[in-house]
């Protein structure tokens, strides 16, 4: 098995923190006594820091950090680590109360700098280069002339609630990015140009996908033929998929009485991201945020087996969650969305087949859709979050992660581990994919619940006769409609492939004598099941065709005089490579085999 290397443990991870310390240095440096600091992190594919300064920065502002940025690395200094007590460190950082916090939070049992709990109380430590001392837990590169200049870049300012919270300080977040050479640089910049032009947002309206509408209210999709096209397709594929793996398809409402959520633990633990409820007849419902309990009450409708199991239940549910205003990103962030849910039943013995069956399926689709770069991360429990954060059975926990861990070893898929971010019912893969453009998503999960089946008294009568509660696994491959079709339009960047694209092919006449043909030409495609069209309207030819390239229709069929005559057309595709005349017949052919083959 091959090992996934964590960004944390990577020369680029410290390299980048080290660039964001030289970053606070040379704000200070400009803001002389005024700047106060506060967190400074590597993130993927840069760094940040966070300052609560005398005025708004500039790009000015930008230039200057940026040289002196290059200066500091000039100067090869060396990073130092050093423990010290929380009263020295309180000495050292008495003008700067975003540190004193932190400070305070260490020595009170230890919260991370975003308040949440660590697993031990940390030691203190702080990294000084040159005059510049930060709290900090590193790790660094050993000197700041490790780090080349040509490699660093400031990208950007943003506004940044202090620790994440809207009642707190709004401080200004400085973007930047570092690497290790300059091709790196010049290649990372290339890429963010062209995940502006691939934007779902802004190709989402181009191509009539979807829509918001400050009446419906934010975050809530309306979704155009277009995107309706491509849900469908994306149902049908996972219909065919889960039919073929023996799955289960079940259908469960919007909303249920506030007690199937009070019996859940969504209330009061999840209530914050749910919509508020509504009393009809003295009684309060909900619009569910998940489908997991409903499914669990099917389970629970009829006594089970052994030979029951594995029970796999499927169902495409629309759930509702309150993401707060600022989180909401055109598809990736919504309020309302359709998941590609199910929940596996099984024994303990069946829980390995089963949960690496499901990471088989993520394969099969990863295949399908062209994904080549990805990485799957358990994600695992803190002891301190028992009973708040998580499912309060350490034992249960600590059993699930080993479960988990050795299924993913035997099977041989790579993975990492990230501590303190597991469900709170148990442990999971969370798979994080990388589309065309190299940007990343949070696409899909494999969750173990130990925890629910018992709450609801779900049981099946094991070969001995005795009762058992089974193991739950909740499983979304294809994330949300929203989320994957976002995914798919930067992926593709519109230009989707034949099976999914929603109008595969359109028939332009080259004077209004060939519409009649034009329009039967179109006809027998869709007869034949292609999604086609004439373009009947009044604009010449070549207006069409570039019309059509900009629409990203796979295929246009040009129809003249000869066309019509000799019952064929003149093949172009979107990328304007002409392929000649071919027979209407021997391209429905081609088509409907590229169909079926999902290429």
């Amino acid at each position: 098995m091959k090992p996934v290397e964590r960004y944390e443990d990577s020369e680029l991870y410290r390299l980048r923190h080290s660039a964001s310390h030289i970053m606070a240095q040379a704000v200070m440096e400009r803001f002389p006594g005024q700047a106060k600091i506060a967190i400074g992190p590597p993130i993927e594919d840069g760094f940040y820091y966070d300052f609560d300064l005398p005025r708004p920065l500039t790009p000015e502002d930008l230039e200057a950090i940026e040289r002196r940025m290059r200066e500091i690395i000039a100067e090869d200094v060396p990073f130092t680590r050093e423990a010290i007590s929380a009263g020295e460190a309180r000495r050292l950082f008495a003008d700067q109360p975003y540190k004193l916090e932190l400070i305070e939070g260490l020595e009170q049992g230890g919260t991370d700098e975003h308040g949440e709990p660590l697993e031990e109380k940390p030691e203190i430590s702080t990294y000084t280069h040159g005059p510049f001392a930060d709290l900090c837990r590193g790790p660094h590169v050993g000197r700041t002339g490790q780090i080349n200049p040509a490699a660093v870049k400031l990208m950007n300012v943003a506004g940044a609630y202090w620790r994440g919270d809207e009642k707190r300080p709004m401080l200004q977040r400085i973007y930047g990015t570092a690497w290790q050479t300059a091709k790196e640089l010049e290649e990372h910049l290339a890429r963010l140009e062209e995940a502006k032009k691939r934007d779902h947002r802004k190709l989402g309206a181009d191509l009539d996908i979807f829509v918001f509408d400050e009446e419906v209210g934010p975050g809530l999709p309306l979704w155009l033929p277009n995107g309706a096209i491509l849900i469908e397709e994306l149902e049908r594929l996972a219909k065919e998929m889960e039919l073929k793996h023996g799955y289960l398809r079940v259908r469960t409402p919007h909303l249920s009485k506030e007690a199937l959520f009070v019996h859940s633990g969504h209330l009061p633990y999840y209530a914050e991201s749910m919509y508020p409820p509504m009393e009809l007849e003295g009684v309060r419902y909900y619009v569910k945020p998940m489908n997991c309990p409903m499914h669990h009450k099917i389970f629970a409708a009829r006594p089970r087996s052994y030979r029951d199991l594995p029970l796999r239940l499927a169902e495409y549910g629309t759930c509702y969650r309150f993401e707060k205003s600022g989180e909401l990103f055109g598809l990736m962030r919504v309020r309302s969305m359709q998941m590609n849910d199910a929940h596996l039943y099984c024994s303990e013995e069946q829980f390995e087949s089963e949960f690496m069956a499901v990471i088989g399926l993520y394969h099969e689709y990863f295949k399908i859709f062209g994904i080549e770069k990805y990485v799957m991360r358990l994600s695992t429990h803190h002891k301190n979050g028992l009973g708040k954060k998580y499912v309060d059975n350490e034992r249960l926990w600590l059993k699930t992660e080993d479960m988990v861990r050795g299924a993913m070893q035997r099977g041989e898929v790579p993975f990492v581990e990230a501590a303190d971010e597991a469900a709170f019912y148990g442990p999971k893969i969370d798979v994080e994919i990388w589309s065309a453009t190299g940007r990343e998503f949070t696409l899909a999960t494999n969750q173990v619940d130990f925890a629910q089946p018992a709450r609801f008294e779900l049981a099946f009568t094991n070969r001995d006769g005795q009762e058992e509660t089974p193991l739950c696994i909740h499983r979304a491959p294809l994330s949300t409609h929203e989320r994957m079709v976002g995914f798919l339009i930067e992926h593709y960047a519109g230009a989707f492939p034949v099976w999914l694209a929603p109008l595969q092919a359109i028939v332009i006449p080259i004077a209004d004598r060939h519409l009649e043909y034009a329009r039967q030409v179109a006809g027998r495609l869709t007869a034949a099941g292609i999604r086609a069209q004439a373009d009947e309207g009044s604009e010449r030819m070549n207006a069409k065709i570039r019309a059509a390239q900009l629409k990203k229709i796979p295929y246009m069929l040009v129809v003249g005089d000869r066309e019509s005559q000799s019952g064929t057309a003149s093949l172009r595709l979107r990328s304007g490579e002409d392929q000649g005349a071919v027979p209407v017949e021997e391209f429905i052919a081609r088509v409907r085999r590229e169909i079926e083959a999902r290429a």
